[in-house]
């Protein structure tokens, strides 16, 4: 899973070509470090077909911001610097897949 943050996002996430998903995340937040272990594993089960990355909310505050995030867990897919669906806080990682397999 790569590392976004305010030097990369544009290039990697609003630029990039195809589906990018994006989870948004704080060390602070219990239910994103719960949660990240598993988008790791939905990360080399589609990363064939989705970028996978991550933002850390509390190093990238203004771009959180700038994307509406309010509220963690957050998790957002784009395509071509859109956002297609966003999951915000009581989501499960089964709900994420759903969504993932209703987008591909």
């Amino acid at each position: 899973m790569l590392e976004f943050d305010k030097k990369n996002f544009e290039e990697e996430v609003l630029n990039a070509d195809g589906y990018v998903l994006v989870d948004y995340w704080s060390p602070k937040c219990e239910p994103c470090m719960e949660l990240m272990p598993q988008v790791t594993e939905l990360a080399e089960k589609y990363g064939e077909q989705i970028k996978f990355g991550k933002l850390n909310i509390v190093e990238n505050r203004r771009l959180a911001i700038s994307q509406k995030v309010l509220g963690l867990p957050t998790i957002i897919l784009y395509k071509g610097g859109e956002k297609v669906w966003e999951l915000s806080k009581d989501f499960t990682i089964e709900d994420l897949e759903g969504k993932i397999k209703e987008t591909l």
